[in-house]
C-alpha cells in the first residue's frame, strides 16, 4: 500500500523538525502553552498505537471509537503544540502545508485500502465515526480490546516520544540561552 507520498512523510517530518529547531523563537508563554499541547498529541498517538493491529483487524476501540485516524489527529495536535512552543509563523505555514499536501491525501488512500480490505465492516465504521476530528464520545464504553503496551512498543511509538523530548529540550535551551547569557553579564558587572 505504500506510495510515493507516504514514503516522503517521515523524511519530511525530519526536515520539518530541523527547520523547527532553526526557526524557533520560543518564549515562556509559548513553551507553557505549546509543550503541554504537544504532550496531548503524543498521548493520543500512544493510545492509538496501543490499539491498532495493522492490516489484521479493523481498529475500532480506544481512540478509534472517536476518530478513524487518531494517529494523524495526534500528529496534528503534536505539530500544533510544537509550532506554538516554537512561536514561529513559518512553522505554522509548513505544518499546514504538510497536513493538506501530505497527510490528508495519505488518509484518503489508507481509507481506500481499508475499505477494500475490510469491506462492509469498514464502510459501516466510516459511516458512524468521523475521519479526523472526533465527535462527542459515545455514552457507554465500547466492548473490546484494551490498550496494549506490546503493540505500542511493536509500532515503535516511543520514537515519537524521544523525538519530542529532544525538540522540547532544544526549545527550552533556546529560550534559556539569552537569559543565562544575561545572568552571566550581570554577575560580571
Amino acid at each position: 500500500m505504500s506510495t510515493g507520498i507516504q514514503r516522503w512523510r517521515v523524511p519530511l517530518g525530519f526536515v520539518a523538525a530541523a527547520v523547527l529547531i532553526i526557526a524557533a523563537r520560543p518564549h515562556r508563554l509559548s513553551l507553557l502553552v505549546g509543550l503541554p499541547l504537544a504532550v496531548l498529541g503524543l498521548a493520543v498517538r500512544a493510545a492509538a498505537a496501543g490499539h491498532i493491529r495493522k492490516n489484521e483487524v479493523l481498529a475500532t476501540t480506544g481512540p478509534y471509537r472517536f476518530t478513524r485516524n487518531p494517529l494523524y489527529l495526534g500528529s496534528a495536535i503534536l505539530a500544533l503544540g510544537l509550532v506554538v512552543a516554537a512561536a514561529s509563523w513559518l512553522l505554522a505555514v509548513i505544518a499546514i502545508a504538510m497536513l493538506v499536501g501530505i497527510y490528508l491525501p495519505v488518509i484518503r488512500r489508507e481509507e481506500q485500502f481499508l475499505s477494500q480490505r475490510f469491506g462492509a465492516e469498514f464502510d459501516a465504521y466510516a459511516a458512524r465515526v468521523p475521519r479526523l476530528w472526533p465527535r462527542q464520545p459515545p455514552r457507554r464504553r465500547a466492548e473490546g480490546k484494551s490498550f496494549s503496551l506490546a503493540l505500542y512498543l511493536q509500532h515503535r511509538e516511543y520514537h515519537a516520544l524521544l523525538g519530542f523530548l529532544v525538540i522540547a529540550l532544544v526549545l527550552v535551551a533556546k529560550w534559556l540561552a539569552p537569559i543565562a547569557g544575561l545572568a552571566g553579564a550581570l554577575a560580571r558587572w
